[in-house]
């Protein structure tokens, strides 16, 4: 492994021939900001890893980076709470990183996640970071083809990121040899603990040496993670920084609409934000499907994905919407755990979820990494007990949508004028009506 950083040689000599992209200049709340000021280099970390984190534009880190990489590095366990969106991917992947020695050839590190999207947006974090050491980062979920995993593991493998079931099904296999595997992390630890995934994270880290680290990061602890750390962990390191649960730089709005309205408002509101990328939530996957075909007839670019598509298909879709080919997507819940894209500023709940915890992770796609986002709920008559009831669980505001949103609170460089809102049919807060100026522009009919 690379030596790590000597203060014999000042940090900008080095620092200064690096790719590094342009500084972040958008506005961070105090999500990402408040830290005690301690930097990467602090950490002891390898040049070459300190290379990556700081050409992948990580300047400093953020709160939940800087409370646990140090304690990572000891092999000590963790369980760490922080909201979503405020740098919990760096604060694990960092030390897995440090700690792989590249000159032993078996799996080191193991990283567990609830979706295959997320895994695939984990390895690729893992390999940015990693891309001037010589490791080898092996990505394996369900829904790909079983024997070119097992091809990939008769290699070299130091690193492997993968949903629970295949990762499982690879060590009952006996491909996957985790024996002398020191660290597994557990990110969106209460979903893999939750009864989507029953008994698996137990019959998992029986495979484990007995003295391996585990690190458990979510955003939401229920009983089934207190369990599960009972009985497999050892007096872990608590990191908590959850005063509040929703993302101090989301605002939330809601409108009150009747069903058959919905396509209408949706179509407005697309006219009048000023929509860097949206996600838009719906309660199933038909209703998916639909509402991106109503979407495509308005005349407007739009992707949708759901869990019962093919995974090539998932995969092409995430990618080419992450690489900014389409500015709206539509989906189920699928994407509401750990998705990283940045260019995200909107997310409308066209159906408004069934409780707050699919609530928080759905608004928390917008304002990542203490950026400034907003979060519109299309309301129905029905809805309205549940809106207050999420409203009280989470301990947030959900506001009426105002007669003006202002661009200050979603838009990154603002420019235009505050747009004016001012639709038909509402009970509580204004939605919008077919007049103005059009922000989203319909694509040309080919």
């Amino acid at each position: 492994m690379s030596t790590a950083v000597s203060s014999s040689r000042p940090m900008e000599d080095w620092k200064s021939e690096l790719a590094m992209p342009d500084k972040d200049l958008r506005y961070k709340t105090s999500d990402v900001t408040a830290t005690k000021g301690v930097e990467f280099e602090e950490f002891g970390l390898t040049r070459d890893l300190l290379k990556g984190i700081f050409e992948k534009g990580w300047e400093h880190p953020s709160p939940v980076q800087e409370a646990s990489i140090g304690i990572a590095l000891t092999g000590q366990d963790i369980l760490a709470r922080a909201k979503n969106g405020t740098g919990k991917t760096g604060a694990y992947c960092i030390p897995c990183i440090e700690k792989i020695d590249p000159s032993k050839e078996y799996i080191q590190a193991m990283i567990i996640v609830p979706t295959r999207e997320l895994a695939l947006q984990t390895s690729q974090i893992c390999v940015e970071l990693s891309k001037h050491l010589k490791i080898k980062i092996m990505v394996t979920t369900g829904g790909t083809d079983l024997r070119d995993d097992i091809l990939r593991l008769n290699g070299i493998v130091h690193l492997v990121v993968a949903t629970p079931g295949r990762i499982l099904d690879l060590m009952e296999k006996g491909v996957a040899n985790v024996a002398y595997c020191k660290t597994i992390v557990l990110d969106e630890a209460d979903k893999l603990l939750s009864q989507d995934f029953q008994g698996v994270l137990d019959r998992l880290v029986q495979f484990l040496p007995k003295d391996r680290q585990i690190m458990l990061y979510s955003a939401t602890f229920p009983r089934t993670v207190a369990t599960f750390m009972e009985k497999h962990m050892s007096k872990p390191y608590e990191i908590n920084l959850m005063e509040e649960l929703t993302l101090l730089g989301i605002t939330q709005f809601y409108a009150y609409v009747q069903e058959k309205q919905k396509v209408h408002c949706l179509n407005t509101l697309f006219r009048k934000l000023q929509i860097n990328q949206s996600i838009i939530f719906c309660n199933s996957t038909q209703r998916v499907e639909l509402l991106a075909k109503k979407i495509t007839e308005l005349g407007y670019s739009c992707y949708y994905i759901h869990s019962k598509m093919a995974q090539h298909h998932r995969n092409r879709v995430f990618h080419e919407f992450r690489q900014g080919h389409c500015r709206n997507l539509v989906c189920s819940d699928l994407l509401t755990r750990g998705i990283d894209i940045q260019a995200v500023n909107v997310v409308i709940n066209f159906d408004f979820p069934r409780n707050s915890e699919t609530y928080l992770h759905r608004i928390g796609r917008s304002g990542r990494f203490g950026h400034l986002g907003i979060a519109i709920n299309l309301i129905t008559f029905e809805d309205r007990y549940n809106l207050r009831r999420i409203e009280k669980e989470l301990k947030t505001h959900i506001d009426p949508i105002p007669k003006e949103v202002d661009p200050k609170l979603y838009v990154a460089e603002f420019q235009m004028d505050h747009t004016k809102f001012d639709c038909g049919n509402v009970v509580d807060g204004a939605l919008l009506n077919n007049g103005g100026d059009q922000q989203q522009q319909p694509r040309a009919s080919s």
